[in-house]
């Protein structure tokens, strides 16, 4: 057993030595602050939040704030303030940190020049928060790696299914910082990035992201990313899928799933500071349906999650918007659910 745990150690740390080490892109601090960014930044930010009172008010001398906000990131004396807390329930409750428009401004900036740089180091099968690697995306490469494994419903496929214990939270500040360092040769925007990082604590300082921020996105699939080159290029695993904290791996082996998970828990545990959720581990097979993104997966179907199925005809029962319709409509085409749309209206009440 301890020569087992040795093994996996070693691997892990082969892993954090080895993936994206020595690559650096020449990223220029100057562009992430410029006028032209700042102004652009803005006009992304302001999409749908023009009638916000803080919002209304940073605009109202948009330019002067502009210009304040680009001369402290110049000098180098930009401080990353505080949060407004609030709860709300997606559908579990979740906290929400807020930062103010300045600061959500700088993410949006920095958002913009670090984005197209890093999403080209992801997998492919990586889902979540990226152009065009939506839920219905991973969906689709679910039910194809389904097919290759159990050879078109012929065989047994194996699914494991695991998700991360309270993973905004449990972010490793410093080990972020390092691994997105790693890869950024400007120590200025190291830098801004170290100063976004830790203006926020979960309740223990040096953890956690805050789920409010736009940076937040990208940070935790930079961080995720060490998981999943470790999984797809030490692990060989090629039928691996991950959408934020939820991963799957298909195969036609129980027992290889077994000792995959095992290698997987040592590296969460040991290079990202990472537990997998006891209570939300699983080997199953495809067959017993497969809980995954709100839907059950089965050999040849999908059907919705009950609680999500519960959800949706609570939100319709009201007065529900035209586009809160066509979303679940839109929604709904993606499976078997061809009766429960029946119950839902083309146009509001």
């Amino acid at each position: 057993m301890h020569s087992k745990l040795y093994m996996q150690s070693s691997i892990a740390q082969e892993q954090a030595e080895v993936v994206g080490g020595g690559c650096s892109w020449s990223l220029r601090y100057e562009n992430i602050i410029s006028l032209e960014n700042l102004l652009a930044a803005w006009e992304e930010f302001v999409k749908g939040k023009r009638k916000r009172a803080d919002v209304q008010e940073f605009g109202r001398y948009l330019m002067d704030n502009l210009i304040a906000l680009h001369r402290d990131l110049v000098s180098g004396i930009y401080q990353h303030g505080g949060y407004h807390h609030f709860k709300i329930s997606d559908p579990k409750p979740r906290d929400i940190h807020k930062a103010s428009v300045r600061d959500r401004l700088v993410h949006h900036a920095l958002y913009r020049e670090l984005y197209p740089f890093f999403d080209r180091t992801f997998i492919a099968d990586s889902y979540s928060c990226r152009l065009e690697k939506g839920t219905h995306k991973a969906m689709d490469r679910f039910k194809t790696f389904s097919y290759q494994v159990s050879k078109n419903n012929t065989h047994t496929c194996w699914v494991l299914k695991c998700d991360i214990r309270k993973f905004f939270a449990s972010i490793d500040q410093q080990v972020l910082i390092e691994i997105v360092g790693r890869y950024l040769s400007d120590e200025r925007v190291r830098t801004l990035v170290a100063n976004i990082v830790g203006s926020f604590n979960s309740g223990t300082i040096g953890k956690g992201l805050p789920l409010g921020n736009l940076t937040s996105q990208l940070f935790v699939n930079i961080y995720m990313n060490e998981f999943d080159q470790f999984v797809k290029h030490k692990l060989k695993s090629r039928r691996y899928i991950r959408y934020a904290d939820d991963f799957i791996i298909f195969s036609e082996d129980r027992n290889h799933l077994f000792e995959t998970l095992s290698y997987m828990a040592v590296f969460l545990r040991d290079r990202l500071k990472l537990k997998m959720h006891p209570n939300k581990v699983s080997i199953q097979t495809l067959a017993s349906g497969v809980d995954f993104l709100g839907w059950v997966h089965s050999p040849d179907h999908r059907v919705l999650r009950t609680s999500t199925k519960r959800r949706m005809l609570k939100a319709i029962s009201g007065n529900p918007s035209n586009a809160t319709l066509m979303s679940y409509h839109g929604m709904l085409s993606h499976g078997n659910a061809h009766k429960l749309a029946g119950l839902i209206p083309k146009t509001p009440w």
